[in-house]
């Protein structure tokens, strides 16, 4: 939710046409036949002001009669999908087998409700993040859902990394763009599927057009939600916002890390990043405007 709230600040002070929000697809799972893209959708349900903000995935208000049915019929029924959700990959499954790519019909879902700032998937190709833990190897939506992040993570594995190339929008910002902002999401779940594409990482550490941000998803030694705190300490990184400073070496210029952690700011700044200081929980539609407005001064500064 860290990524989509910024994601909405930003597109609160930016016209359409100077915004490109990029979005994993590591995450997507097939269920019930359906193509199912949970960043995606939580992205553009956020911006579309039907997400869920208790749940952090899916629309608010939502029911489940037809999961209820299906477990009544034995069906799997791990996977939380609404039925207003459900719609929104009945129409994706639907239009992706009439041949038209995954950029495509995320730009006619985001304008069938009215989200109008370009939301695109980080790939038209099949990518899948594999959680490798002590239980055997997990897709994304099984550690995440089924297993509720409980086994302990050993590696990742990003299968199709080595053929999915970035969508075509993508592609074309990385040649057009003044900046690129990470959005505070879980760096090895939402972020390494994206670094992972073809050549994509060479790509960001040489982009030069301007400055590279990154806000945090660690504030004053825990992840917001999500197990991105979870997966640091499990990975070998110091739980704190310099273990999350680590995984951008390279890709960022500026760090920004929460008010609650600028006893961290010089042990960042001596990985070789500019540390800025600001208040990065979003408790209110407030905060993600006055963040984005932060972020944008730091890059036309």
């Amino acid at each position: 939710m860290g990524g989509a709230k910024l994601a909405w600040g930003l597109a609160q002070v930016l016209p359409p046409e100077e915004l490109l929000i990029v979005v994993n697809t590591g995450d997507d799972e097939e269920f019930y036949d359906l193509h199912v893209s949970p960043d995606l959708d939580t992205v553009m349900y956020t911006l579309a002001g039907l997400a869920n903000p208790q749940t952090g995935w899916g629309i608010e208000g939502d029911s489940f009669n037809v999961l209820d049915m299906m477990a009544h019929y034995g069906a799997p029924s791990w996977f939380k999908l609404g039925d207003r959700d459900l719609a929104t990959h009945i129409q994706r499954s639907r239009l992706l087998s009439a041949g038209q790519s995954l950029s495509q019909v995320t730009r006619r879902l985001c304008q069938s409700l009215g989200v109008q700032h370009r939301v695109v998937p980080m790939s038209d190709e099949r990518l899948r993040t594999v959680v490798i833990t002590d239980e055997g190897e997990l897709s994304f939506q099984r550690y995440f859902v089924a297993c509720r992040c409980r086994p302990q993570v050993h590696s990742l594995r990003f299968e199709g990394a080595g053929d999915a190339r970035p969508a075509p929008e993508f592609a074309q910002a990385l040649e057009q763009a003044s900046g690129l902002i990470f959005c505070p999401s879980n760096p090895f779940l939402s972020i390494a599927p994206i670094l992972a594409l073809a050549g994509l990482r060479d790509r960001i550490a040489s982009f030069s057009r301007g400055p590279r941000l990154a806000v945090s998803p660690i504030v004053h030694g825990q992840a917001l939600r999500g197990p991105a705190g979870k997966l640091l300490g499990e990975l070998g990184y110091e739980i704190s916002c310099l273990g999350a400073a680590r995984q951008y070496l390279g890709l960022c210029d500026i760090f920004v890390i929460d008010e609650q952690d600028a006893d961290q700011a010089q042990a960042i700044s001596e990985l070789g990043l500019q540390v800025e200081i600001a208040q990065t929980v979003m408790s209110s539609d407030q905060d993600r405007v006055e963040l984005a407005n932060l972020l944008l001064r730091l890059l036309r500064a």
